[in-house]
């Protein structure tokens, strides 16, 4: 089979890795890919929201599944357009993609579904969200409604904080249309919890848990990033938590999606809180995680392609695949000065064996890997224990180099204690 694989990150890197593995799988290209993709597939300089350019090179090619990795081109419909043409997708369609491409949309589902989450309000008019901020409690959380390329969530310690967060995104329009209207939640305690689940809008099955460190630095300091780190399994997520989430949330969200007529197929990510008073949904994601990919993928024990079929078939239920009773470490090496300004094109170096380093931000020039991003390597390694997973991932980080690079040195020291 020729497979095509949508986005050019590090999440995307993992999931072609381990599709290649699969053996019915052939051929892979990557649109548009990135430096270390091209290594593991034929990288096709068009790019995620391109869509048309997208259909026209898969109908061209003779592509005969197509991987949707990113949330724009779910949420602009990527999957209808390709299914339009006979193309089978890995992903939902424009209808369900909604579960993430608006926050107001997926909270008020979970409110007329009673899936636990937090307290909220929907705001399209300014001056009645900042009305509503007088009587909030501090902290509080400020959404953009849409896609903002994970910086659209706003943790206020302050009212002034609030106020300015509000008047950032309605006022001054800093996440485009997305802003033009904005939840307001009830601000949550608690370990956080990442689970992908695979879906076929009849069975969901979840994969194994992860727990994301979003914070720039050391001690969740700094600024929000889209990832610095992740481990998995998650020592928070018990199998009581589990069978909770299953029974609460994960099952009567797949069944509201399809009463909501907006069937899910594909994987459906939960971001969840275990908080004094139970779990509750912070966010959902209609794709997977990135850096949670990173460390979920390499337990699968399974083919990928089969089980991406079966949501696409709804025949999820008649495939067998399990996760590695182990544990995994990804530790994220950034550029000096992400996530807000930092300079590209210093060369990578990388150690002999580069099976578990996922590319998330490089180019190929001159047939050199030079840094593309903020977000440049995942060093992913796995132990039988999280405490030598950690160690391991720590020791191949050593062996990457390129100038002003930075990483977290604490990953995983949360789920240890």
């Amino acid at each position: 089979m020729k497979l095509a694989v949508i986005g050019g990150g590090g999440r995307e890197h993992a999931i072609i890795k381990k599709l290649k593995e699969c053996k019915r799988v052939e051929y892979i290209y990557a649109l548009p890919g990135n430096g270390g993709i091209s290594e593991d597939a034929t990288c096709v300089d068009i790019g995620a929201k391109e869509l048309d350019e997208i259909v026209e090179f898969a109908v061209e090619k003779k592509i005969d599944y197509v991987v949707v990795a990113p949330d724009d081109p779910l949420v602009l419909g990527l999957v209808d357009m390709l299914e339009g043409k006979g193309i089978p997708c890995f992903g939902p369609d424009k209808a369900a993609a909604i579960i993430e491409g608006s926050k107001a949309f997926s909270k008020d589902l979970m409110k007329k579904y009673n899936i636990p989450t937090a307290e909220y309000e929907v705001f399209n008019d300014m001056d009645k969200a900042l009305e509503y901020l007088e009587s909030c409690k501090i902290p509080v959380v400020i959404k953009a409604d849409g896609l903002a390329l994970g910086k659209g969530v706003i943790i206020a310690e302050t009212k002034e904080e609030a106020i300015n967060a509000v008047k950032m995104m309605m006022a001054e329009k800093k996440f485009g249309n997305s802003g033009n209207t904005v939840v307001i939640e009830e601000f949550l305690i608690g370990p956080e919890v990442s689970v992908l689940s695979f879906t076929d809008g009849n069975v969901v099955i979840p994969m194994v848990s992860s727990m994301d460190h979003k914070r720039a630095l050391d001690g969740d300091k700094g600024l929000n990033t889209g990832g610095m780190g992740t481990i998995a399994p998650n020592p928070f997520y018990t199998k009581k938590i589990a069978d909770y989430c299953m029974d609460k949330i994960f099952v009567p969200t797949m069944e509201a999606m399809k009463a909501e007529g907006r069937t899910f197929k594909g994987c459906l990510y939960f971001g969840l809180m275990i908080t004094d008073n139970g779990v509750k949904v912070i966010e959902y994601n209609a794709r997977f995680g990135d850096p949670e990919t990173q460390v979920v993928l390499p337990l699968l024990k399974g083919d990928l392609l089969d089980i991406m079929e079966a949501t696409t078939n709804g025949t999820l239920k008649d495939v067998d695949f399990t996760f590695e009773d182990k544990h995994a470490c990804c530790v994220v090496v950034a550029s000096g000065g992400y996530p807000v300004e930092y300079k590209k094109g210093y060369e990578v170096s990388f150690p002999d064996d580069k099976s578990r380093i996922f590319v998330a931000g490089t180019k190929l020039i001159n047939g050199k890997q030079v840094t593309s991003g903020g977000r440049v390597l995942g060093v992913t390694e796995i132990g039988n224990t999280l405490k030598e997973a950690i160690e391991k991932s720590y020791e191949t980080v050593k062996k990457v180099n390129f100038t002003d690079s930075f990483y977290r040195k604490d990953i995983g020291r949360r789920g240890m204690k």
